[in-house]
């Protein structure tokens, strides 16, 4: 990765002499670089491996809590929000959409919903799957609707809105616990 950038800056740089002042930036600017790449591969190898699987999609007739979900995208956050109206929070979002598409009753919290179903360790998930992440030092402390291809639909955080994300992104593999499906 820094070669290509010590390139466009030396053509950026080739009718200019370099000082040592120079240099030193071009140094410390590739050091920075390593160091932000090295970071972006924080969390366990294990958690990298599970998140491998979500590149190969299956199908168990869950399609429409996933399809609910994505038609939620750009709602509002908001802290304790169940309701497209007035906005969701992680879980809110997930109560509103399985009640709503599949009329599956789920308890308020993430931490209660990890008990929920069975977990999808043995296979691939599907669409319409819960993902649950470690993102405040709790196994389950957030959590989204797998919606197929490698993402997921979730409501991050104040100020935000409700995205489609990659899970296969470095902080959400890094981060990720488990799958689990609620439906049979």
């Amino acid at each position: 990765m820094s070669v290509p950038v010590l390139q466009i800056m030396l053509l950026t740089h080739s009718k200019q002499t370099f000082s040592c002042r120079t240099l030193m930036g071009c140094g410390i600017f590739i050091c920075i670089l390593l160091l932000l790449t090295g970071c972006s591969s924080f969390g366990s190898k294990n958690s990298t491996a599970k998140v491998s699987q979500f590149k190969q999609d299956t199908s168990v007739g869950t399609e429409d809590i996933s399809i609910a979900a994505v038609g939620l995208v750009g709602v509002p956050y908001r802290y304790g929000g169940n309701n497209p109206n007035g906005g969701f929070d992680c879980s809110g979002l997930i109560t509103y959409v399985y009640n709503k598409s599949a009329n599956i009753k789920l308890p308020r919290t993430i931490q209660e919903m990890s008990s929920r179903g069975q977990s999808v360790d043995s296979g691939p998930p599907a669409p319409g799957d819960l993902v649950f992440f470690n993102t405040t030092g709790a196994k389950y402390s957030h959590a989204g609707i797998y919606v197929g291809q490698g993402r997921f639909v979730h409501a991050p955080s104040a100020g935000g809105t409700v995205r489609l994300e990659y899970i296969t992104t470095p902080y959400w593999a890094a981060r990720f616990t488990e799958a689990r499906r609620l439906t049979p």
